[in-house]
């Protein structure tokens, strides 16, 4: 079998990817190890930056998202005794984002790409990329207990970060940078009305909390916790009880709660891959990069990897230029930076680090009073977390 692109991974970068290469007639091929309810039962993102929501547009995959997605123009965030309203629509100039979770736009692309009757193979088993240092890569797989061969130009791998994509990298061509952080989050997804319009981040003297939502009837709620704590020792209570202490007051007097529908620990790290191109083989999205989920970067991050990495395909195809694949790596890379830097920055601003001690926690309260009487640093910190242009 040929094609032209071979993609690994049928998420959302992945779909998006193939998506908007078959709108300007490149044939792709998505290859996916799980079943297509194990991808759509992955709970992630759900803040969308414009930039994202402006290629879902472009994907022809929005439609759902403007019924049901909600708008928000800003969201609050405390530390100790502060809390501030950061006012996104104002401080940006019209910029806003979108809350419409990843399972729906993942959703939304699988339908899309259904109804085209699109090469999707799930539940590919011992996915292997060859020869991507050469101008002839394949990507081998099982299916059925056969062996199956794809031909193509390239590989775009979107197979996250514990995919085979990257590990079948040399080691000796790729530097990877990485910094782990000494907690999680333990999230609690249930059918109860958000407690706010707008997302609420605090920084409590217990740790951080983050009341946040799917839809007007869904909210997803997270607390930091050491890395050493399991899920199965928090009861619904025990999580509803400790939100209404961090989160303050007011959140706690309108907070409805309810039975989780699913509940899970997070770890927190930043990891970076250098380069993201080898050969013919592409990392993009978490194939690539993690970032914390403070600040909802992880999912817009890999949205501007897709943009970069289908506009230089489609110049390959279209131009017969290698412009645009030469520079995606660099390209790419100089926005995951700045994101890494925000979502670093705002996990250090929220979080306790108990071993840091008094200097970190006045530093915070500094870095907080500063935020709160600075429209320098209101602007700067609005216009990262709506998406910093592509």
């Amino acid at each position: 079998m040929r094609t032209q692109v071979a993609i690994i991974g049928a998420g959302p970068s992945g779909l998006l990817l193939s998506q908007l290469l078959h709108l300007k007639g490149i044939d792709c091929f998505v290859l996916e190890q799980r079943s297509p309810e194990y991808v759509l039962s992955r709970i992630r993102a759900g803040v969308l930056e414009q930039g994202m929501v402006n290629m879902l547009e472009q994907a022809g995959v929005a439609e759902r998202m403007h019924k049901e997605g909600l708008p928000h123009d800003g969201f609050a965030i405390s530390v100790g005794d502060t809390r501030l309203r950061i006012d996104l629509k104002g401080l940006t100039g019209g910029s806003n984002v979108m809350v419409y979770g990843q399972t729906e736009v993942t959703r939304d692309l699988m339908d899309a790409h259904t109804a085209r009757g699109a090469q999707v193979i799930y539940e590919a088993a011992d996915v292997q990329p060859h020869d991507f240092d050469t101008a002839s890569p394949r990507v081998t797989y099982q299916k059925d207990g056969v062996t199956h061969e794809i031909a193509c130009d390239f590989i775009c791998g979107c197979d996250g970060y514990h995919g085979v994509s990257r590990a079948s990298v040399p080691k000796s061509a790729i530097t990877e940078f990485e910094k782990i952080y000494p907690f999680g989050w333990l999230g609690i997804l249930s059918y109860v009305k958000p407690c706010d319009h707008e997302l609420i981040y605090s920084n409590h003297a217990r740790g951080f909390a983050l009341a946040s939502m799917r839809s007007n009837t869904l909210s997803r709620y997270y607390i930091q916790v050491p890395l050493s704590d399991k899920a199965e020792n928090w009861s619904d209570e025990a999580i509803w009880d400790e939100l209404k202490i961090r989160l303050g007051e007011e959140a706690a007097a309108n907070m409805e709660t309810g039975p989780s529908i699913e509940k899970s620990i997070a770890p927190l790290r930043s990891f970076v891959a250098e380069p993201l191109r080898f050969g013919r083989l592409m990392l993009a999205g978490d194939a690539g990069h993690i970032v914390p989920p403070t600040g909802a970067k992880g999912l817009n991050l890999a949205a501007s990897d897709i943009h970069y990495l289908s506009e230089a395909l489609v110049e390959y195809y279209g131009e017969k230029s290698n412009a645009g694949i030469d520079n995606y790596s660099q390209k790419a890379l100089a926005r995951i930076w700045k994101a890494e830097r925000f979502s670093w920055w705002m996990t250090s601003l929220l979080h306790q680090f108990p071993e840091l001690g008094a200097f970190n926690a006045r530093m915070q309260l500094a870095d907080m009073d500063y935020l709160a009487h600075s429209k320098a640093a209101q602007i700067s910190l609005a216009e990262n977390y709506v998406g910093l242009p592509f």
